[in-house]
């Protein structure tokens, strides 16, 4: 009883220990610092921007056109960043286009990843022959260009949201894969696992309880950059004509509806892809600061 007490403290002990590793390693990156903070903001208007937003993304004010934002001649607070072709407020619809874009991070990663990192735990236990047959298979995949790939896909289960996250996902899962599969073939040969299965360990427990804990370091940090390439093909997508359809506020497709009007209005298509290019400058500089945290490997003494 008391060896189980002793052990249950050195337990909560060792927690907050790892914690504050984890936090002194990622905050020496200050870029990876200001990339949580910004990724913060980013979140936090996709929970609530619903109710931030000073207009419904969608409602059109016909008598205010292309209005330009409140700083240059012609436009006012009602519409801070201006308005698009028809009218909608462009600060109500970045706002809101965030949701869109951490929705679409969060569906992506989480398929891609669950998806990867199963089959690639199956590939890292399989007998060679299987094991051969899966690899060769996320090789194929991965010889396509992502985006050409995840463009033929969207083409083929028709243009919307809810498809160009799917062809997303698969496109992203032979990441998860290799990695998995790397990582365990590293782990495999180390004596806890050697151990595990001397003790009578199952294959699944192998897998799932001893090996793959010691998997997720690498992953994790995938799953950052990942979620970061997600947004960005879903904007591509979506600036394609293959995304989100209007008159959705996803910033791919407002960059899509702007385009013809660049030279006269350059603010419509200015925001949306700024909003783009800091949402994923802050997401890749976040997943550097993961990585020196989580690779024992870049940790400095």
């Amino acid at each position: 009883m008391d060896d189980a007490l002793a052990a249950k403290a050195a337990t909560n002990e060792v927690r907050p220990g790892r914690l504050r590793e984890f936090w002194f390693y990622f905050r020496e990156n200050r870029g990876a610092v200001i990339g949580l903070w910004i990724f913060a903001i980013f979140a936090f208007l996709a929970l609530f921007g619903t109710w931030l937003a000073p207009h419904d993304a969608t409602a059109q004010f016909r008598s205010n056109t292309l209005q330009p934002p409140f700083w240059q001649e012609g436009g006012d607070w009602t519409f801070p960043l201006g308005t698009d072709p028809l009218g909608r407020d462009m600060l109500s619809r970045l706002i809101e286009g965030a949701r869109y874009s951490f929705f679409v991070g969060i569906v992506v990663v989480s398929i891609a990843a669950s998806g990867g990192i199963l089959v690639g735990l199956i590939a890292g236990f399989a007998p060679k022959w299987l094991d051969t047959i899966i690899m060769r298979i996320m090789d194929i995949i991965l010889a396509f260009p992502s985006l050409l790939l995840a463009l033929v896909l969207v083409a083929i289960l028709g243009p919307s949201l809810t498809n160009a996250m799917i062809a997303i996902a698969i496109v992203l899962q032979p990441h998860y894969v290799r990695l998995t599969r790397a990582s365990v073939m590293s782990e495999k040969p180390k004596d806890y696992v050697i151990s595990a299965r001397v003790a009578g360990a199952g294959r699944l427990r192998q897998m799932f309880i001893t090996v793959l804990p010691n998997c997720l370091a690498p992953i994790i940090v995938q799953a950052a950059l990942s979620f970061s390439t997600a947004i960005l093909d879903a904007a591509a997508l979506g600036f394609l004509g293959m995304g989100a359809q209007p008159p959705t506020p996803e910033w791919g497709t407002m960059l899509a509806e702007a385009r013809e009007f660049i030279l006269r209005a350059w603010w419509v298509v200015t925001f949306p892809g700024l909003a783009i290019l800091v949402t994923v400058l802050a997401i890749n500089l976040m997943g550097d600061g993961l990585r020196d945290a989580l690779d024992p490997k870049l940790k400095r003494s």
